[in-house]
Formats: C-alpha cells, sequence, structure tokens
C-alpha cells in the first residue's frame, strides 16, 4: 500500500475544529403494556442520551485521522455535525474555516461525505445518471468535473460499470461509486463513515489505496470512522476514540498501544506436547508441540519469557510479534465496559 501523509502536527492551519460541542438526543420509551400506551399518547417517556460531550477536536489540513469507538459512542454523530447534518445543543464548529450550517451552500461545494450504510446514488438508474444530475443540482463547473470524472473513472475503476443500473451493482461497486460521487467536485475535506462497511479483502485494499492517494496527490483532509482497527493504522497515525460521547484518547497509535498495553504473542516450537508454564503469559492456543502465548511487554520481558519455557522444556523454534490492533482495541473497550460498571 502507498505511505498516506501522517502528519498532523501544524496547529497554523486547521481544516476541521470542533469546541465544547455537546448533543443530546430524547428517546421515547414504550414498555409494549397495553395500559401504558394510552398513557403514552398523553403524556410520553423520553430518555434523554448524551451523545457526545463537550468534544474539542482539531485536524490539521492535510491530514487523515481516525475516528474510533464501540457502537452507540457518537462517531456518526460528529461527522453528522462536522458535515452540517445536525446542529450541536452547544458548542462551535468550524470547518475550513466556515459553519457547515450557516454557511451551508459554500461549505458543501469543499466537503464531501461517505456513509457505508446509506447512498446518495439513485439505484434504478445507472451511475452515470446520478452522478450527472449531481453536476447539474451542484452546478459543478464543467471542466472541475469532467476533469474529477475522468480521475475516478479511472483510478477508482467506476468505468467498467459507469453505465449499469446502481441496483446490479455489486456491494464493492456501489461503495466506490459513492466515493467517486463525492468527489465529482473536488471537496477540500472528506468525511468517511465505514466506507469499506462489507467489502471483501480484495475490494477493501482497493479503497484504502485510493484514500491514501487521494490524501498525498491532493492533499484532501479525511477524517474516517471504521471498526476495522487494521484499516485505520494502515490510513491514519492518528487516532481519536470517543467512549460514551466523551474523547478518551487522542494521539499516534503507537501511544496508544503503550498507554493501554503493548500486547505481544509468542509462539514456541518445544519437544513436548505440554505446553510450559510462562508467569506474565496466557496460553491461548496449543497444538501438537506449538504453543501460543499473549503478554504485555511492558510486564513481561521475552527474555524472560523464554528462559522460564527453556528451564522446562526443549525450545525447537521461537516466533514474537506484536498483537493485531483489533485486540488491543477489544481490550480497551472491555476494560471502559467494566469500569461503566463500576
Amino acid at each position: 500500500m502507498a505511505e498516506p501523509a501522517r502528519s498532523d502536527t501544524s496547529r497554523t492551519d486547521i481544516a476541521l475544529e470542533l469546541r465544547g460541542v455537546n448533543k443530546t438526543f430524547r428517546q421515547r420509551q414504550r414498555s409494549g403494556r397495553m395500559g401504558d400506551i394510552v398513557a403514552g399518547l398523553i403524556r410520553p417517556v423520553y430518555r434523554e442520551i448524551a451523545a457526545l460531550r463537550n468534544i474539542d477536536l482539531e485536524v490539521a489540513r492535510g491530514a487523515i485521522v481516525a475516528y474510533a469507538g464501540p457502537n452507540g459512542a457518537g462517531k456518526s454523530t460528529t461527522v453528522k455535525i462536522a458535515s452540517g447534518m445536525l446542529v450541536p445543543d452547544s458548542g462551535t464548529v468550524r470547518v475550513l474555516g466556515m459553519d457547515p450550517v450557516r454557511q451551508r451552500e459554500a461549505y458543501m461545494s469543499r466537503a464531501g461525505v461517505v456513509f457505508g450504510q446509506r447512498t446518495e446514488l439513485w439505484m434504478d438508474h445507472t451511475v452515470a445518471a446520478s452522478y450527472d444530475w449531481k453536476r447539474v443540482v451542484w452546478d459543478i463547473p464543467r471542466e472541475r468535473y469532467d476533469r474529477m470524472l475522468a480521475y475516478v473513472l479511472d483510478v477508482l475503476g467506476i468505468a467498467e460499470f459507469y453505465r449499469t443500473t446502481v441496483r446490479e451493482l455489486s456491494l464493492g461497486q456501489r461503495m466506490r461509486a459513492d466515493l467517486g460521487m463525492a468527489l465529482l467536485h473536488e471537496p477540500d475535506i472528506l468525511f468517511l463513515d465505514e466506507p469499506s462497511l462489507g467489502l471483501d479483502v480484495l475490494a477493501k485494499r482497493s479503497m484504502l489505496d485510493f484514500i491514501a492517494d487521494l490524501n498525498r496527490q491532493r492533499r484532501v483532509t479525511v477524517l474516517v470512522t471504521s471498526h476495522d482497527m487494521a484499516e485505520l493504522e494502515q490510513l491514519a497515525g492518528r487516532i481519536v476514540m470517543i467512549h460514551r460521547g466523551e474523547i478518551a484518547f487522542d494521539g499516534p497509535f503507537d501511544q496508544l498501544r503503550r498507554e493501554f498495553a503493548d500486547r505481544r504473542v509468542l509462539r514456541i516450537d518445544t519437544d513436548s506436547p505440554t505446553a510450559p508454564v510462562l508467569p506474565g503469559a496466557t496460553l491461548t492456543e496449543s497444538l501438537g508441540c506449538r504453543h501460543e502465548y499473549a503478554f504485555d511487554a511492558g510486564e513481561a520481558g521475552i527474555a524472560e519469557l523464554l528462559a522460564c519455557a527453556a528451564n522446562q522444556v526443549a525450545l525447537l523454534d521461537v516466533e514474537t510479534h506484536r498483537a493485531p490492533i483489533d485486540d488491543v482495541i477489544a481490550n480497551i473497550y472491555v476494560r471502559w465496559q467494566e469500569r461503566s460498571r463500576q
């Protein structure tokens, strides 16, 4: 994969700025009991849900920033507020120096949004018809439109199904067409909410390559959400994690690993099917004479673990590597859930 631009250190050229942003939703409560249905019509009961709590966030121009968190953490709400689809209850939002709501028309001419679970494409028309509709309705200058159309048709591989009805496209093709449509007006900032949702391995790799190249070649600022942490780590150097509507972490992926546990995997081949007991490491798998352990490098050293194993069995081969970022994030979510119950 091409190496994306990862610099996000400048504070003099900010693409996205959220200050003290709060958003609360009201959910109507229904018990399902017949007696409560009538009472609910007269005096409905609501529950308030704080989706965002005093969010402060800055993203420099030309950066790719990963925005992650468990379901219901506030990721999509943040994206909708930053893209002008929702209005915060309080706080200020500035994107490219503009208010996304009050300067809606000027702002949307420079911003693009893709939601993995939604589409702007007309299902019963061709991709070409949807693209031409956007050109006319958005009043995109013909020269700009033609330039970006040629770019997305070529780089995203849309040309092969450009004249096909959207309903007939595979999920991977539709996602590429959605991303292409979001780029037709040549935006300066792009919000991607689960852009690779449901894609197979090859389609996902193609999507990630395109986003990285778009950022590097055209300096498009990207804020991307996903539940696939390996995907986010490939794209971005910086990750912002949100939990229960609050920023819980903001920094490089390496710092995330160090602060929350530098989890490693140790795999040893021995002369015995009996796995040695290694204090500070958890046995995760044993197949024949091959044994695999998980451990925190900040608490248990590899040399000590191997010395302990060698005292119990003969070591024939040794392999160690960092745990996948998905495992690290999963452990973080478990910690957060445990703290929430306390």
